[in-house]
């Protein structure tokens, strides 16, 4: 072989070993790239999930509350309609206790 073929063979293969290492650096830059993109969507659904959910949190608190005051309402609506009944009740049984016993 002559000098010039041996050369073009070793020129040839520190360009390949070169070009290697280059195409090695930039996958793995690519790698690093990518893994920066999937860790900032990962944490901005993170973000958005907590966020959705501090509302729906919310949303559920106030209607429960809303729930409660009402249900609270009827409560004591139907304690005073008991009352009454019971308060008339107590004043009938009281008239005919008097009646009987007057009447006797």
């Amino acid at each position: 072989m002559s000098f010039e073929a041996i050369k073009g063979i070793s020129d040839a293969e520190v360009l390949g070993k070169a070009q290697i290492a280059e195409a090695e650096a930039k996958a793995k830059q690519m790698l690093a790239d990518a893994e920066t993109v999937g860790k900032a969507a990962l944490d901005a659904a993170a973000a958005r999930a907590d966020s959705e959910l501090k509302a729906l949190k919310e949303k559920a608190e106030k209607q429960t509350a809303e729930k409660t005051a009402a249900m609270d309402e009827e409560i004591r609506t139907e304690a005073e309609r008991l009352r009454k009944t019971a308060e008339q009740k107590l004043e009938d049984a009281a008239a005919l206790v008097v009646e009987r016993i007057v009447g006797s």
